[in-house]
């Protein structure tokens, strides 16, 4: 038999690991969990807006940076496709960027079954060959056959999504139901079905209406501290709708000049003492990596802004 490894006491660790984040606050880097919450909550909004987010390094829901990038893999297996783009077209509005330049990849196949065995081997095969940094299904009850309230058969696809997390290093996100008239008990001990569900989660996001009707935000993370919850509205952007935190500043309408680029740069510098990273700034500002590196140039050139290698920051004086 083989021993298990060991380590005497004091050789231990003295502190956690720096947490390291997918989108801040929000979602932890390479993290598996569930968007939950009662019918008509904005779930797959808030999914989409996730989506968008990693996928084009702006901020979630406006508000959280996203330091860690890169391809969405995403399966809507409730909503037809053009339904599902016009969402997108809309998140992608209120981020003030263009369909054309998000890396949102669509499953179209009209069914994923993660009870299945060839489903799942071709689900890992289209991981490993996209190489997504977040993967969104969406919605959990539309990808098996199962009793959702036996953790016999619950554990073994949450199982599967673990180890495809683990196999790739990506994010896992999957969008699933709240028991109806859930809302005065805990955010996750109100999912539908097996206790499996709330267990499984390194990062959760809740969702439930309050006695005014607002849709609250509720966040637990398995290694990090919670933030208070959040109100959000749906609000409309170019004939579609997007997620936002309730009485946050609105883009400004058409026709009206924006803050120029060099003035939000400074902007965002002027926030903190720190320097910033090229990555904040690029989920800040909102524009292309090329545009935002001939800024920051020209700006240190001109002795605005000095680069070092934590980042940029101010120059006083």
């Amino acid at each position: 038999m083989t021993q298990l490894p060991v380590q005497p006491a004091h050789r231990l660790a003295a502190r956690a690991e720096q947490q390291h984040w997918l989108v801040s606050g929000l979602w932890a880097e390479e993290a598996v969990g569930i968007i939950g919450g009662e019918p008509k909550c904005c779930k797959s909004f808030l999914a989409l807006d996730l989506a968008v987010a990693v996928a084009t390094a702006t901020p979630c829901l406006r508000r959280f940076p996203v330091p860690r990038p890169g391809r969405v893999l995403l399966y809507a297996a409730e909503d037809a496709l053009h339904i599902v783009r016009r969402r997108l077209e809309g998140i992608c509005a209120a981020a003030a960027i263009a369909i054309a330049d998000l890396d949102v990849q669509v499953i179209t196949a009209p069914s994923l079954r993660l009870d299945l065995a060839a489903d799942r081997a071709s689900l890992d095969e289209t991981v490993a060959t996209l190489k997504p940094r977040l993967l969104v299904l969406d919605p959990f009850v539309r990808l098996h056959r199962i009793d959702e309230n036996n953790s016999g058969e619950v554990a073994p696809l949450l199982t599967f999504l673990r180890e495809l997390q683990r196999r790739h290093a990506l994010a896992v996100a999957v969008v699933h139901h709240a028991k109806k008239g859930a809302g005065n008990i805990r955010a996750g001990q109100a999912l539908r079905g097996s206790s499996e569900f709330h267990a499984w989660g390194d990062s959760n996001l809740y969702l439930r209406r309050d006695g005014n009707d607002r849709i609250i935000l509720t966040v637990e993370h398995r290694a990090a501290s919670a933030m208070p919850g959040i109100a959000l509205e749906l609000i409309q952007r170019d004939n579609a709708l997007a997620l936002e935190p309730a009485g946050v500043d609105r883009l400004p309408e058409r026709g009206v000049a924006p803050a120029s680029l060099d003035q939000r740069i400074v902007a965002a510098l002027a926030e903190g003492e720190e320097p910033r990273p090229f990555a904040d700034l690029r989920a800040i500002c909102r524009v292309r990596t090329t545009t935002l590196y001939e800024r920051l140039a020209a700006m240190t050139a001109a002795g605005t802004i000095a680069k070092s290698a934590d980042g940029y920051r101010l120059v006083s004086g």
